[in-house]
């Protein structure tokens, strides 16, 4: 396989003589880019980043070549499967929606008429304006509310690979619950546990116990009047080493991390090109910082040029002035859709438009790549062409929290001038201390643990590869892309949404269902996290257990 693609690298080169030439690339349009395709790929599968059966072939002059085939999907590639759905499940799906939404208003304009005084709180009251809007109150009290036991299950203990469950049973159609006072051992497959360090006990449970021993619980103050300690400058330190970067700045809370950076990168005269799926956290950042937004189709580079082009032509709005900066915001690894972002096409854009780029890397860092340091070294990508790296803690690490990582400059000023700095009190000693036990481990710097970080990565993209491929198999509509450990199964009509969830449960399977307004309305979904802590036959048992439900449910939409 390697031989073929240095021979077909070869072959492009001849071809162009000088691939760098203008007139090479005018007589052999991006001929020059496919050799770089090609030798990219040489250099992935002698680095063993790939997988050597996923194989593509492109012509060039009647030659059929050889190259690895895109891990990323294409802007078609969802289109495509969308397309194999029946065009009666599309349609059910629409009417469930709209049949439920006409009754629940017709409840309630019979509710006003015959109890009005259980709907004053939607009317306007001595002057006050009522507090949530008609429609939002009608979503949650006719829709969500006949579903809400599928969702926040209380649990008790370690969300490990398994977690215990509190029963609990409503007598008033889900508006209380009561605890039975039975627990429920199930499989879990609803936490963000990646690399399965959520554990009561080992290297890094004993590592959290002495930290708080020798530092206390937590830090009573923010980093600029007296919280910066030695123990959260050394996780910072251990952080930028294992990603690579110059310098690190760890916040407290993982939602803030990008709601209170972002409008510290760009302001008022600047641009924001945003992904239309990404996280809440980075639409509210951009939001507060006051510039333009913008966004383009979801992992989509055609489009995001369009929306470059475009908005570089015209300028500012009114004074149609040069923008002052253009970042581009995009996610490593989409939580809702379980996909790799275009990361390759985007940085050589970049060069192109001369732009810098924001990457999320919440579900991405860790869990993705050789080492799990993202999708940076998924796709062998310099980290140096990567702007603004962000990341959490909560996924793969098993603690708390986030980070801003990159230049010495930039990370710098952010210390000085974030809120979290100012205002925040810093990572409680606990958090600290399992975030730098855990990058140790990651980094191979425990002797007593050699190995062990390295081993729970290669799990983790073991199970998540066995797990979707086995869904495929099946005949699911899974989307994502192999190697993530997000894994959605699209599940379509609302009425299997609660459905699939109370089906799992009565198997002692914990799984996580999500709807609009979280997702498109016509692809409800739920939604597997794969942990390193699961085994083969933790896989397998859920496996068969989904195989029947979609029997039931009428879910193989693409079973041959």
């Amino acid at each position: 396989m390697i031989g073929t693609l240095e021979a077909n690298t070869q072959l492009i080169n001849r071809k162009l003589k000088n691939p760098i030439s203008k007139k090479s690339k005018a007589q052999y349009p991006d001929l020059s880019d496919k050799a770089i395709s090609l030798q990219n790929d040489v250099n992935l599968l002698k680095s063993n980043k790939i997988n050597p059966n996923l194989v593509k072939t492109i012509e060039i002059d009647g030659k059929t070549l050889s190259g690895t085939e895109r891990t990323i999907p294409s802007g078609e590639k969802e289109k495509s499967d969308l397309e194999k759905v029946p065009i009666f499940t599309l349609v059910t799906t629409y009417l469930s929606y709209l049949i439920l939404i006409s009754f629940a208003h017709l409840r309630d304009r019979v509710g006003r008429f015959f109890y009005p005084s259980q709907y004053e709180f939607l009317s306007e009251s001595n002057g006050y304006a009522p507090l949530i809007s008609d429609f939002e109150s009608l979503w949650i009290r006719r829709l969500y509310t006949r579903i809400s036991d599928c969702f926040s299950r209380p649990i008790t203990g370690v969300a490990g690979g398994h977690v215990t469950l509190l029963e609990r049973k409503s007598r008033d159609h889900n508006k209380t619950f009561e605890f039975t006072g039975n627990k429920l051992e199930v499989l879990n497959l609803a936490s963000y546990n990646y690399l399965g360090f959520a554990q009561s006990h080992g290297y890094c449970a004993d590592q959290v116990e002495e930290r708080i021993l020798d530092n206390a619980v937590s830090i009573p103050s923010p980093r600029n009047q007296g919280g910066q300690t030695k123990l959260l400058l050394e996780a910072e330190a251990l952080v930028s080493r294992y990603l690579g970067v110059e310098d690190t700045v760890i916040i407290s809370m993982g939602y803030a991390t990008n709601s209170s950076i972002i409008p510290l990168l760009v302001e008022k005269g600047c641009l924001i090109i945003s992904d239309d799926l990404n996280h809440s956290s980075l639409v509210s950042g951009s939001r507060l910082s006051g510039s333009s937004i913008k966004t383009f189709k979801h992992n989509d580079a055609k489009d995001l040029e369009r929306v470059l082009r475009q908005s570089i032509s015209q300028g500012q709005p009114r004074t149609h002035r040069p923008w002052n900066k253009i970042l581009v915001v995009v996610e490593g690894l989409y939580s809702m859709e379980g996909e790799f972002c275009n990361l390759r096409e985007i940085v050589a854009l970049k060069a192109k438009y001369k732009f810098y780029i924001f990457v999320d890397e919440a579900h991405s860092i860790g869990a993705i790549g050789k080492h799990g340091r993202g999708v940076c070294e998924h796709f062998n990508i310099d980290h140096r062409k990567i702007d603004v790296l962000m990341g959490t803690f909560t996924k793969s690490f098993g603690a708390v929290g986030g980070y801003i990582a990159g230049s010495k400059t930039l990370i710098s000023r952010l210390k000085l001038k974030s809120h979290s700095s100012v205002y925040s009190e810093v990572m409680p000693v606990p958090v600290l201390g399992q975030v730098i036990s855990t990058v140790k481990l990651l980094l191979n710097e425990v002797p007593e643990h050699e190995g062990e970080g390295q081993k729970r990565i290669e799990t983790l993209a073991r199970n998540s590869s066995f797990f979707i491929n086995g869904l495929r198999k099946m005949g699911f509509m899974v989307l994502g892309d192999d190697g993530s450990p997000v894994v959605p199964l699209l599940l379509f009509n609302p009425g299997k949404i609660p459905a699939f969830s109370h089906e799992c449960l009565k198997r002692n399977i914990a799984v996580v269902v999500v709807s609009s307004p979280a997702t498109p309305i016509i692809t409800g979904r739920v939604r597997f996290c794969i942990s390193a802590s699961h085994t083969i036959k933790d896989l397998e048992y859920a496996l068969e257990q989904i195989d029947q439900i979609g029997d039931l449910l009428d879910l193989k939409l693409l079973k041959k």
